[in-house]
């Protein structure tokens, strides 16, 4: 069997060709990967760093904001990291970040916070769409939905007011423990079977 730059490789070249000892093989090779997979996200954060985008804090400061007034509200450490990575898809999906930002998280957190990660955007218009010739009432479309309240709240007291230069922000490193502990807490993966989940609730 070849060897690859960190020991053997799979031996197919199409899919249907693999065998139980193929895949073996491949699910060894990727422990380390997930293993570094919160170091990837806060990696890919940090390239918010310095991009203002007109606002008046660049995108990481308003990440840290919003993180820091969820922290110090008492909120529990999984909606922290949510508050912390809601806008993490602008730089690969400026046109749908929530989406991007909540598909990243979807493994990790309660279908309550995934739907809230998911759909902030579109409850944070209520403040600007307006300004921009859009319907700022979008939201309504949610209003019977359980979690409207929910997502409401985290756009009016975390992400809205979370512009301020002079607001003092916790550190990245504050959160970096927080990030580490939910990325290893599958709740919800086709690749993991339930009972294998580490945490699974």
């Amino acid at each position: 069997m070849p060897d690859g730059d960190h020991g053997p490789n799979a031996r197919f070249h199409s899919m249907e060709d693999g065998t139980r000892e193929d895949w073996s093989i491949i699910n060894d090779a990727m422990k380390p990967f997930i293993a570094d997979l919160p170091n990837r996200v806060l990696a890919h954060l940090r390239l918010l760093d310095g991009d203002c985008g007109g606002f008046a804090v660049d995108r990481l400061e308003h990440s840290l904001q919003t993180a820091t007034r969820a922290h110090l509200d008492g909120r529990d450490e999984e909606y922290v990291v949510c508050a912390l990575l809601h806008d993490i898809g602008d730089t690969l999906g400026p046109r749908n970040h929530a989406d991007v930002a909540a598909s990243i998280l979807k493994p990790f957190v309660s279908e309550q916070n995934y739907w809230m990660v998911e759909k902030h955007a579109i409850f944070q218009g209520y403040y600007f769409f307006h300004h921009l010739g859009l319907d700022r009432n979008m939201r309504d479309q949610f209003r019977d939905h359980p979690w409207y309240g929910y997502t409401e709240e985290f756009c009016r007291l975390y992400d809205g007011p979370a512009f301020d230069p002079g607001f003092e922000s916790l550190p990245l490193s504050t959160f970096e423990p927080m990030v580490h502990r939910v990325f290893t807490n599958v709740k919800n993966s086709i690749y993991v079977p339930k009972d294998k989940r580490p945490h699974a609730r």
